[in-house]
């Protein structure tokens, strides 16, 4: 008890200490930026005690369940069949560079050993492991970065000030207290950013459970963890354009600019953050035993390489089962994917989006002076890029190496391409250009 109160008074203190000032990225965190970039695919996992009921990860909201009964399931969770390593070297195969793991989703439990709370997997389950520990030494195994998710909203405990989710479950509202729960949010993320090694990215979520001007604190809260760890890049899934102390760009079921889902109507792209688009593999988030709606391997790829032509990483959600085993819909589509990035991944990894704009037949992606067109639409039998033919060396197909049939023109340079054999994801075409002087 007098450990907590050390904790959170420590905490309290050096917030209190910070003054907001505009942010200046470090130089290490400018590299992290880049290796971030580099990795291009990452692996979101969604997984806690809501897995248990196997309807998604907003079951207690949805279902209207009581706080009190909620936390009752902790006494049962026991994922006999967790193995990190296994998970970790499933989604290195797979060509992922990092995964983004839920530490503390929006019911309030957290997922590793905390100081700052009892209601955690170590604590209050049978299991007594402490899950991120386990991630963080397989991920440094393998060589994969750790990142965390965070929410902000809280569904459990008492002291979070109503939100527009929380509202529809029990809650007291004469028992809410910003203060302590602000010191309780930075007395964990303190504990996150100094107990299992480097981690890669925060990457939070929940803010939009306020839709007045609610003050967050974000700006002691985001110096705070740059000062813990200064690599450590900042994400928030707030739906708005990137704010002041911020690293990464986040989208919500949408590559950058598109707006299907309906989370980024009033998100413009970023022009100097990295930007992630996070996607699930079937409808839900966290685990559901009747979604079997799972995309196709062709589907994801296309994904993968549609948000790399559009300078942003693919952080592609599975939703583990309680017994702590992925789904064999999501194992099998990281063995398809894995099979495309073992022979195709020289396109993604280490590029940046392409000089020629996304068009309706696919996107660029460009890495120094090779230029590599996509062609995701099987009917395109020819397209025009505008690439003066001076400036193109060579073209050729990326798997074959076979050569390509170009005109070349003054301002523009037309592909012509046959018609695939056979069904493919897509259709690389290798250009070499002439270094600018």
């Amino acid at each position: 008890m007098y450990l907590k109160a050390f904790l959170s008074l420590a905490i309290l203190a050096s917030i209190m200490t910070i003054h907001a000032q505009r942010y200046e990225p470090s130089k290490e965190n400018l590299q992290a930026r880049k290796e971030f970039q580099d990795a291009r695919f990452g692996i979101f996992i969604h997984w806690g005690v809501y897995s248990m009921l196997g309807d998604g990860e907003w079951v207690q909201h949805n279902k209207r369940i009581n706080r009190d009964e909620y936390a009752l399931l902790p006494g049962g969770f026991y994922p006999s069949r967790f193995n990190a390593n296994e998970w970790v070297k499933a989604f290195k195969e797979a060509g992922a560079g990092y995964i983004t793991f839920t530490s503390r989703h929006h019911d309030g439990f957290s997922m590793f050993k905390s100081q700052a709370t009892d209601f955690n997997i170590v604590d209050a389950t049978p299991f007594r492991r402490d899950i991120i520990k386990e991630l963080s030494e397989a991920c440094a195994k393998e060589g994969l970065k750790l990142n965390l998710y965070y929410s902000h909203l809280d569904w459990h405990r008492t002291d979070y000030p109503l939100g527009s989710s929380s509202k529809t479950l029990p809650h007291d509202e004469s028992l809410t207290n910003w203060t302590s729960y602000y010191r309780f949010m930075n007395t964990q993320l303190t504990e996150l950013l100094t107990n299992y090694g480097p981690i890669g990215a925060i990457w939070f979520d929940g803010e939009w459970d306020h839709k007045t001007d609610f003050d967050w604190q974000l700006d002691e809260q985001y110096t705070l963890i740059h000062r813990l760890q200064p690599a450590c890049l900042i994400g928030n899934n707030h739906h708005h354009a990137v704010r002041d102390g911020e690293d990464i760009q986040i989208f919500e079921q949408d590559l950058p600019g598109e707006n299907t889902a309906g989370f980024s109507s009033g998100q413009d792209v970023s022009q100097k953050n990295p930007l992630e688009t996070c996607l699930t593999m079937n409808h839900t988030w966290g685990y559901s035993i009747t979604d079997k709606s799972y995309k196709t391997v062709n589907e994801i790829i296309q994904k993968l390489v549609r948000s790399a032509g559009m300078n942003a990483n693919l952080l592609l959600n599975i939703g583990p089962q309680p017994d702590g085993q992925l789904p064999t819909e999501a194992l099998d589509l990281l063995k398809g994917i894995g099979e495309w990035t073992q022979k195709y991944g020289e396109t993604i990894f280490g590029t940046r989006g392409g000089c020629i704009e996304p068009q309706l037949w696919g996107v660029t992606t460009q890495r120094g002076n090779t230029l590599y067109v996509h062609i995701l639409d099987p009917e395109t039998t020819e397209i025009t890029l505008p690439i003066h033919g001076k400036s193109l060396r060579r073209a050729v197909f990326f798997d074959n190496k076979e050569q390509v049939e170009v005109k070349k023109g003054k301002y523009s340079s037309t592909l012509t391409i046959k018609k695939p054999a056979v069904d493919t994801a897509d259709r690389i075409i290798e250009i070499s250009l002439k270094p600018r002087k």
